[in-house]
Formats: C-alpha cells, sequence, structure tokens
C-alpha cells in the first residue's frame, strides 16, 4: 500500500521551513549591518540584487510549470529554488564572508 502526501501539506510545510531558514539569514544579516563599513554596504547591495533575482527566477519557473502542463508543480518547484538560495546565503554568512 502506498502512502500519498497531500500537496498542500508538504508545501505549506517547506514555507514554514523556507520561514525559519530565513530568519537566520536575517539575523546574520542584521549583524553584519551592526558591524557597518564596506561589507555592510557590499552586503546590502547584494541582498537586492539577489532578492530580485530570486523574484524573476520564481516567476519563470511558476511560468515554465504552467506553459509545460505541470502548473501543479510550479508552487513546490519556486519554493525548492527559494529554500536553495536562502540556504547557500546562510552558509556564506555563517563562514564570515
Amino acid at each position: 500500500m502506498t502512502v500519498r502526501r497531500n500537496p498542500w501539506f508538504s508545501l505549506s510545510m517547506d514555507a514554514m521551513r523556507l520561514g525559519f531558514e530565513a530568519q537566520s539569514v536575517i539575523g546574520l544579516r542584521m549583524a553584519k549591518a551592526a558591524w557597518g563599513g564596506p561589507a555592510a554596504r557590499d552586503e546590502a547591495e547584494l541582498m537586492v540584487a539577489e532578492k530580485t533575482q530570486a523574484a524573476v527566477d520564481a516567476q519563470f519557473i511558476l511560468a515554465k510549470s504552467v506553459m509545460t502542463g505541470e502548473g501543479h508543480l510550479g508552487p513546490a518547484r519556486a519554493m525548492a529554488l527559494l529554500r536553495r538560495r536562502v540556504k547557500a546565503n546562510q552558509r556564506r554568512l555563517s563562514r564570515g564572508r
């Protein structure tokens, strides 16, 4: 017997995990901003650029999913993209770079 997962539940759990992971990145960026200097300015500029690119990429994923007849997979794919980006930022900021 196979167990079917509720896609809405899975998506909401991914969104919750994204929120927790994003809070960690926000804290790391706030700490970097508190130190000030050129590194803080560079991080702020990078943050804006990354957020813009992530929004464009997520929209592209959603549109592509709909156009290929896989619209039901779009939200999970977009969420996965955002979680990958947040995790990459978390790793980078945790190393102190």
